[in-house]
């Protein structure tokens, strides 16, 4: 928490996306759905302004160009749009969360990531 006793968290949750993932043959070249959650810890107290916080619609814009990339794990995903919110001015620690649908029978199956600076 900071000085002023106020902690910002910026979120964008359930994000759907088709990506290019996967490490099986049939994956391979075919687009999926991914769900992302993310969660972006703020250095900054009391916000006044747009300056001082991060707009989620970066965050969203990030997470869709990591999309048309391959990536062959949703772990290496959510560790890329992790390196990519961390660089946002005034982020601090970022909580990334990969939900990938259809990738068990039963269930969903996916990742999250906790990274910091």
């Amino acid at each position: 928490m900071t000085e002023t006793g106020c902690t910002t968290i910026v979120r964008v949750r359930d994000l759907p996306l088709l990506a290019d993932i996967g490490i099986n043959p049939d994956e391979i070249g075919r687009r999926q759905p991914l769900v992302i959650s993310v969660d972006l810890t703020l250095e900054a107290g009391r916000i006044e302004g747009i300056g001082e916080t991060v707009d989620y619609r970066r965050v969203a814009q990030a997470a869709e160009e990591l999309a048309l990339v391959h990536i062959p794990l949703i772990e290496t995903f959510a560790q890329r749009l992790g390196d990519r919110c961390l660089a946002m001015p005034g982020v601090i620690h970022a909580r990334i969360s990969v939900d990938k649908p259809f990738a068990i029978t039963r269930g969903l199956a996916g990742v999250e990531v906790c990274m910091g600076r």
